[in-house]
């Protein structure tokens, strides 16, 4: 196949997955499709077409960290303390395992402690649409597992920021400095915020055919600051969009304004550009076994750690909600590979990633096909989970 072709294969993917999700009652398993289609389209496409949607997926990777941001509403500070309760002792009992599975696929001390912690988190985003339609919560409960999802990923995002210039230049005397760094930036972002969310609504008001490049233009041009800053590009998009959650325009939020070039095209490209750095020799591999095996250990230990010790109530497969983690892996994952340290290994925790999502997402109960808020995530709209 040339360049063309599979580039129109593309469209055509991106076009018909999510409605063929929706019909199955699965739409968390859009992602985890297109990295799959990405492993499937390696042996065939040429590096020139593989250098071409690595780059345009990091674009995709920044506006799907921003989008991620936007999805959490963080409540007042009481009422995180239960779910943070929660959280931190989830983290805990799984921790150990994920330590140690990561050590045996072959990654460092520090890459391991990335590795773990990306496992051990969740997805808002992936989670939200299968949290909508469960149908063993009380609506009490439904919230309580909403807070714990937020806490979970927030922690996570938090830790990976943490251990960014630890992977890159290793355990040093500059990594407080640099950690100093992070937190001037964080206060920068949180203080402009507002100016940001100003010039967003003038955009939003005033233009009119160029709204949504405008809107993806300014998302870009903040994460290249807190690059030069000293804060990531992804962590800055994360952090952006974490403190302009609650910005909407005439009832609609950013991430469906941006939805026709983020969600449609460009989000998807990065999940495929992913799928594309898994050679087929790992998945194939004893690697690609351990990940298979690893990604059964961890949903067996947190079904334990659900019945014996810290239920997240409902019927006996709620946990699985705590559980689709693609997002955070894949940001872990991209960070390894940047840093071109554990590289196998790398490839290895994506997998595992996607084999612990796809396999909690196939395991909860489907989404009835006529429950229009659980699928209108995969349509363009993740507002949905901030009440």
């Amino acid at each position: 196949m040339n360049n063309i072709e599979i580039i129109i294969g593309l469209l055509l993917l991106f076009m018909a997955v999510p409605d063929v999700c929706r019909r199955l009652g699965r739409p968390a398993l859009v992602f985890p499709a297109f990295v799959l289609f990405g492993l499937a389209l390696g042996p065939v496409a040429n590096p020139g077409l593989k250098t071409m949607l690595h780059e345009a997926g990091v674009v995709g990777f920044l506006l799907l960290l921003f989008e991620v941001g936007l999805e959490i509403d963080l409540p007042p500070l009481r009422q995180m303390v239960p779910p943070l309760r929660f959280a931190l002792p989830w983290v805990m009992a799984q921790f150990p395992v994920a330590l140690l599975l990561a050590g045996v696929a072959g990654f460092g001390w520090v890459e391991s402690l990335v590795a773990a912690a990306a496992l051990t988190g969740v997805s808002v985003g992936m989670a939200y649409p299968a949290w909508k339609s469960y149908p063993g919560l009380d609506e009490p409960r439904r919230e309580a597992v909403l807070r714990v999802l937020i806490v979970l990923e927030a922690l996570t995002v938090v830790l990976l920021a943490l251990g960014e210039p630890a992977v890159r230049s290793g355990l040093s005397w500059f990594i407080p400095l640099r950690l100093a760094g992070v937190v001037l930036v964080l206060l920068l972002v949180a203080r402009f915020a507002t100016h940001v969310t100003r010039l967003f609504h003038a955009i939003l008001q005033r233009a009119t055919h160029w709204r949504t490049h405008l809107l993806v233009l300014l998302v870009l041009a903040v994460c290249a600051a807190g690059d030069r800053l000293g804060l990531s590009a992804p962590k800055t998009a994360f952090f952006l969009g974490l403190f302009m959650s609650r910005t909407e325009h005439e009832g609609k939020g950013l991430a469906e304004y941006m939805a026709p070039v983020s969600q449609r095209f460009l989000i998807p490209i990065f999940f495929v550009s992913l799928g594309l750095r898994v050679e087929w020799g790992l998945a194939l591999s004893w690697a690609g076994l351990m990940a298979w095996g690893a990604a059964g250990l961890l949903l067996g230990v947190r079904e334990v750690v659900d019945r014996r010790w810290l239920s997240v109530g409902g019927d006996r497969r709620a946990y699985l909600l705590l559980c689709p983690n693609l997002t955070i892996v894949a940001l872990g994952a991209s960070m390894l590979l940047e840093s071109q340290k554990a590289t196998t290994a790398a490839g290895w925790l994506l997998l595992t990633g996607l084999f612990v999502t796809v396999l909690a997402v196939v395991l909860l109960p489907a989404a009835g096909k006529g429950n229009e808020a659980a699928n209108a995530w995969v349509a363009g709209s993740s507002r949905g989970c901030r009440q």
